[in-house]
């Protein structure tokens, strides 16, 4: 297994309809192919192939006095691959 690297990291308490907003942005820029995340003086540019993994991810996690749940969303390529068809949302 190979080392792995944090390029970017973000997380920020938001209202359901600010998430959603951003939800649809990010989505626009997948389509158009390359997105700027910025933070700070830090700054990422990704470039999306044709065809990546999504890979879904629900989680619950019991603690001594409150339940977590949480929804994962996370896109993968291979640089220079091309990935095959998945599952459909409904």
């Amino acid at each position: 297994m190979g080392k792995e690297t944090v390029l970017f990291k973000s997380e920020e308490k938001k209202a359901s309809s600010d998430i959603a907003n951003t939800l649809r942005q990010i989505a626009d820029k997948i389509d158009d192919g390359t997105m700027i995340l910025k933070q700070g003086s830090e700054e990422i540019t990704l470039e999306f192939p044709k065809n990546m993994v999504l890979d879904l991810k629900i989680e619950e996690e019991q603690g001594k006095k409150k339940l977590k749940k949480s929804f994962e969303i996370e896109l993968e390529w291979i640089i220079g691959e091309e990935q095959a068809d998945g599952a459909t949302i409904l």
